[in-house]
């Protein structure tokens, strides 16, 4: 009889534990997958190919794109047995990637009725296939080359789940019927009173933790050195940014910064994009993912621009905080709303941090070649995907774009001491 070793049959740790990762990510991209078309489950063919704004793309779009990103970036270079689903499609869905080829222009994305929503469904379908065999199945030195990568593309579909959102939501503004996207939630906002929370200031690490998931934009993590200042609890509320239009917000210059008056005067700002006016006296109705509702005063108001947050702090003897006091100040005992109802835009340029690096490859294209133009919006919003958001997240949109879910958060210095004012 031939005895077995202790060495034969003791499992390796080591593998062990990669086989426990590789499950635990499948499951993770299954999940992301799913809530993808899940998303899209309620919106007809029709609604799917809508793009109202060339900053805007369609739904179906989304889709292709996210599983464009998974095939090209991960299947193909180390997967060697993935057959591509359709090589037309690399000109279609590829997004900004200079380094990966020719692209259909931004703009006329809604002009892309073929492939039918069948076939990008079956496009995805095929992807799904090919990365589930990959995360199981792939050799070890594949597998954690491409980890990475992986994990950045689960991120990336996130954040298109978001999209989908605020662009089926903008294409639906534009629509006389008013379509709801989904039902209206069952309870208003409570009211709750706005309170001041005091920041003593000093030298505080800013970017990413050490461990975990960030973009390259969260790094390296670095030391800022802030004053004191205060920060406000909540968010703005729809009651409250009513009351700036009442006295006149959206017609006093001496409140805006100068490039948003121009805005204002060039465009007819009179009221949030979503805003419409009533037929009664200064009872609004807002349009939002269930449609046009009467305005609920104590719900964050939303689809701001940058330079309508600012001429609100600015009428309310407040002004925007920057991105790394909005950073240092999630540690502070009541702060509310930080994740889970509107962007906040923070008074920051969208610029790189000291020593920032790209990461390698067509990959370094994700966020550095963005870094001008635009500014940071903070915290995460009611269509970002639970566990997404993260104190470091930084958000970024040129200070005109006001069909986001974004809103603001007022901020503060400290009174000097001995001052009396």
């Amino acid at each position: 009889m031939t005895r077995t070793t202790e060495a034969s049959t003791t499992p390796d740790p080591d593998k062990r534990a990669e086989r426990a990762e590789r499950a635990a990510f499948l499951l993770r991209l299954q999940a992301t997958r799913r809530h993808t078309e899940l998303l899209a489950a309620p919106l007809s063919a029709e609604d799917q190919a809508l793009q109202s704004m060339p900053d805007a793309s369609p739904t179906k779009w989304h889709q292709a794109h996210t599983s464009w990103f998974f095939e090209t970036l991960i299947l193909q270079p180390w997967a060697p047995d993935y057959s591509v689903f359709d090589t037309r499609f690399a000109r279609l869905f590829n997004s900004y990637y200079e380094a990966l080829g020719a692209r259909h222009p931004r703009p006329q994305r809604g002009l892309l009725s073929r492939p039918a929503l069948a076939e990008v469904l079956a496009y995805r379908s095929h992807v799904d296939r090919a990365l589930e065999d990959f995360v199981l199945h792939a050799d070890a030195d594949s597998w954690h080359q491409a980890r990475a990568l992986l994990e950045l593309g689960l991120q990336h579909e996130q954040q298109h789940q978001e999209l989908i959102l605020s662009d089926i939501l903008h294409a639906f503004s534009a629509n006389p019927l008013a379509p709801a996207y989904r039902a209206a939630p069952a309870h208003l906002y409570a009211s709750t009173p706005m309170e001041w929370l005091r920041h003593p200031g000093g030298l505080f690490a800013i970017g990413a933790a050490p461990n975990g998931f960030s973009f390259d934009n969260e790094n390296p993590r670095h030391q800022v050195q802030l004053g004191g200042f205060e920060i406000a609890n909540r968010l703005v509320s729809c009651g409250e940014f009513a009351a700036f239009i009442e006295d006149g917000g959206y017609r006093r210059a001496g409140l805006w910064l100068a490039d948003g008056w121009a805005l204002v005067q060039a465009q007819g700002w009179q009221h949030p994009s979503y805003w419409r006016a009533s037929a009664q006296p200064q009872a609004w109705r807002v349009f939002g993912l269930a449609g046009e509702q009467a305005l609920d005063p104590h719900a964050p108001v939303m689809q701001l621009s940058f330079y309508e947050a600012a001429a609100y702090a600015e009428w309310a003897g407040a002004r925007l905080p920057t991105e790394f006091e909005w950073e240092a100040a999630t540690a502070l005992a009541g702060m509310a709303q930080l994740y889970e109802q509107a962007w906040q835009w923070t008074h920051s340029a969208y610029h790189p941090y000291p020593g920032f690096t790209p990461w390698a490859g067509a990959v370094g294209e994700y966020n550095g070649k963005f870094m001008v133009g635009q500014l940071v919006l903070r915290g995460g919003s009611l269509a970002t995907p639970a566990g997404h958001a993260r104190p470091s997240y930084r958000n970024f949109f040129p200070p005109h774009a006001r069909w986001q879910f974004s809103g603001l958060r007022l901020a503060r210095d400290l009174t000097p001491k001995g001052d009396k004012t």
